[in-house]
């Protein structure tokens, strides 16, 4: 019996859309301020610092047409392989990412939240069991729905989304 090694051949040079939602960042640049978007920041470093490209980055109000519709966008053309939505993912009346996202998904990774939940509890405690996050497929690309503190960013991206995107590419696309 030949074993086949999972992660040979994978693919390279993965294209990241990120999306940021936050009304209080989009407000606030109205405004003519100009508070930093830390967690798309952080995203945004991450893929580039991993060697892949960053294919767009947006940031939207807490709206669950607007955030479907960057999600149906980025999943059509071809353009993107990977999409991370940071934020939106709590219980607040505003939080609308997870319940804009799951119409589009087509095969749900229940192990991403599962497994970011108990990486965060070593952080966070047990309101890590607040985190309402989200993975799965839409046509052929990835969805990952992460909360939107930084901190929860770069524990996403660097222990779960950048190490195994290739891997679950691979699986994905045949």
């Amino acid at each position: 019996m030949v074993h086949k090694d999972h992660h040979a051949d994978l693919p390279k040079d993965l294209k990241f859309l990120v999306i940021v939602t936050s009304a209080t960042l989009l407000d606030s640049w109205a405004r003519g301020e100009a508070p930093a978007d830390e967690s798309g920041d952080m995203a945004e470093s991450l893929v580039l610092a991993y060697g892949h490209t960053l294919a767009g980055r947006l940031c939207l109000h807490n709206d669950a047409d607007a955030i479907r519709a960057a999600v149906m966008e980025g999943a059509k053309g071809g353009n993107v392989d990977v999409i991370v939505i940071s934020g939106g993912t709590g219980l607040g009346p505003k939080d609308r990412t997870v319940e804009a996202v799951t119409p589009l998904i087509e095969k749900e990774l229940p192990g991403f939240g599962e497994l970011f939940r108990q990486l965060s509890c070593s952080q966070i405690g047990t309101s890590s069991m607040a985190s309402r996050t989200l993975a799965g497929t839409c046509g052929k690309v990835l969805v990952f729905a992460v909360p939107g503190s930084p901190k929860a960013v770069k524990l996403a991206m660097e222990r779960l989304i950048l190490p195994e995107s290739p891997h679950l590419l691979k699986m994905l696309r045949g």
